[in-house]
């Protein structure tokens, strides 16, 4: 019966929105948005279990208050992580070319709160050539609803060239 619905010749591969690019296919200024998520109670609570960070900072409201903040202050891996490229299409779009995340540097600029909706955005701000693999510098910008830069920093990928799968 899967026959008759696949195809006798389908894989998972033809799931795929298209080819994958390579590197040289790649251009500073190229702009990945990603989806953008509030953080909810339920966020916080599932991180810090996660994390094991238990600083009251996360998850006191009271104490937040008391020592100047107006709610409860996201941990900073927690903004972090909404710049995760997984969460946008370039891991799609460059799925066989793809190596590894290589290196992560970030400035966290203002407080994130509960609550706080993030938009993140990813831009290819440098294309490092190699000899059969290329490195794919991109910006990385989170803002929060009111247009407020909560984080800035650099995510680098290691991508294969073409020519170093096709010759």
């Amino acid at each position: 019966m899967a026959d008759q619905v696949t195809g006798p010749d389908w894989t998972p591969a033809d799931h795929r929105p298209g080819p994958s690019l390579f590197f040289e296919d790649l251009e500073v200024g190229r702009r990945y948005g990603l989806p953008s998520r509030t953080q909810t109670d339920a966020l916080f609570a599932a991180f810090q279990l996660a994390s094991g960070d238990n600083d009251p900072i996360h998850y006191d409201r009271v104490y937040c208050q008391s020592i100047g903040h107006k709610d409860m202050l996201a941990h900073g891996m927690q903004v972090l992580i909404q710049s995760a490229a997984g969460a946008g299409t370039f891991p799609e779009e460059v799925a066989d070319a793809l190596i590894g995340f290589i290196g992560l540097e970030c400035k966290f600029m203002k407080p994130v709160y509960v609550g706080d909706t993030l938009y993140s955005e990813l831009v290819i701000s440098e294309l490092i050539e190699q000899n059969t693999t290329g490195v794919v510098v991109m910006t990385a910008t989170i803002r929060n609803q009111d247009g407020v830069t909560v984080l800035t920093g650099e995510h680098r990928y290691l991508l294969r060239k073409r020519s170093s799968v096709s010759g």
